[in-house]
């Protein structure tokens, strides 16, 4: 199979996926009431759309092409909206994060669709175990080459968006001691990490050839990278953020993004190469271990630095592009957050302190999502 063409696509444009739980009222358990849940959003006219994830006890919610994060953010908040009033029916309830805090992965069910019921035949227990709730964001991109050289520049950001969208310090019951304990299962699989350095769509495409001829790959599908090019859209789609307990949170992330790929395809500011991947696995372990009190290695100089000061010296370089892209209260709302040291993970570790149930802290977290 031949790599499809790049398409066209306005340029900066944003695309939002989030992968939700849905948990039941009695325990906050997950609850494999996926298909009820599309039965009913299929009856309301709503933009982009809801679709079903690998197992059942999850659904996925996507925005159609918005200009700014507020448009995204708008888009979101009618889905979500729509999903609380869906949910409230079937006596169950909608939540964010990056993982279900205490659900026991071999109780759950593959969602009865072929690619999803293909993918447990080939992974065995690791489709169960990929129950697992992520944010991937899609930015348009004028031409293939161009998404290429967005990517390879992104990559260095890796770390600030798993950091910001921290949300998963729980899996099954534990506290993983990570911010985002979530990225660990996706690392599990076959063809997952980082794209290779590869920045002209003639070598690219030369690249998945070969990977077709191996019989390993059979679409941009089979790819799990962290960042990855989707030809069909004219994008490339950021994948390693944690599912946010709020949607203004998933927005402000598409913001980020935004003024990030502004900046990079206005100014060039520099030129990808394999080395800056020579720190990638190690500041990726960081931003999931430690979230925003990480360690950051600059990968052009290999100077050690907190993660912290890395996002703000970012965040104060992207204000004009910001304020171009109409995401400076997407900048701000992040900023305070990063200067306050709370990102979602933190939250949920301060409901269980309080509470020491995390039964309850699922609860208050989908009180939060409604909001």
């Amino acid at each position: 199979m031949s790599l499809e063409a790049f398409s066209h696509s306005k340029p900066l444009t944003l695309g939002v996926e989030l992968e939700l739980q849905l948990v039941n009222t009695h325990d906050y358990d997950l609850a494999p009431y996926a298909e009820d849940m599309l039965r009913l959003m299929s009856k309301i006219n709503l933009p982009g759309s809801v679709v079903p994830e690998m197992t059942s006890g999850m659904i996925e919610i996507s925005t159609g092409v918005c200009n700014t994060w507020s448009d995204a953010l708008g888009e979101l908040s009618q889905i979500r909206d729509a999903l609380v009033k869906c949910a409230d029916k079937l006596n169950i309830a909608v939540v964010g994060g990056g993982t279900h805090p205490f659900q026991q992965w071999h109780q759950r069910r593959i969602y009865d669709k072929p690619r999803f019921q293909e993918l447990s035949a080939l992974y065995g227990y690791l489709s169960k175990q990929f129950t697992i709730f992520g944010q991937h964001v899609h930015v348009g991109c004028p031409d293939a080459d161009t998404a290429l050289y967005t990517l390879h520049c992104m990559s260095r950001y890796i770390p600030h968006f798993i950091a910001l969208a921290a949300s998963s310090p729980y899996v099954q019951g534990h506290d993983t001691a990570f911010d985002s304990a979530r990225l660990n299962s996706v690392f599990a699989f076959p063809l997952s990490g980082r794209a290779p350095c590869i920045l002209t769509w003639a070598e690219f495409e030369a690249y998945f050839d070969k990977m077709t001829r191996t019989g390993v790959v059979k679409s941009m599908k089979d790819f799990y990278w962290d960042i990855r090019p989707k030809p069909e859209y004219g994008t490339i789609e950021v994948r390693v953020f944690d599912t946010p307990l709020c949607v203004d949170r998933a927005a402000a992330l598409a913001g980020y993004v935004q003024s990030l790929a502004a900046w990079f395809q206005a100014e060039r500011p520099f030129t990808p190469t394999e080395d800056d991947y020579l720190v990638y696995s190690y500041n990726r372990f960081q931003a999931c271990r430690f979230g925003l009190d990480a360690v950051y290695v600059d990968p052009p100089t290999g100077e050690h630095l907190p993660l912290r000061d890395h996002l703000l010296l970012t965040m104060e370089r992207l204000a004009p592009y910001a304020e171009k892209g109409k995401a400076e209260g997407a900048l701000a709302m992040l900023r305070a957050e990063v200067e306050e040291n709370r990102n979602d993970a933190r939250w949920l570790r301060e409901r269980q302190t309080q509470e020491r149930l995390l039964g309850e802290v699922v609860r208050q977290a989908a009180l939060r999502f409604r909001s």
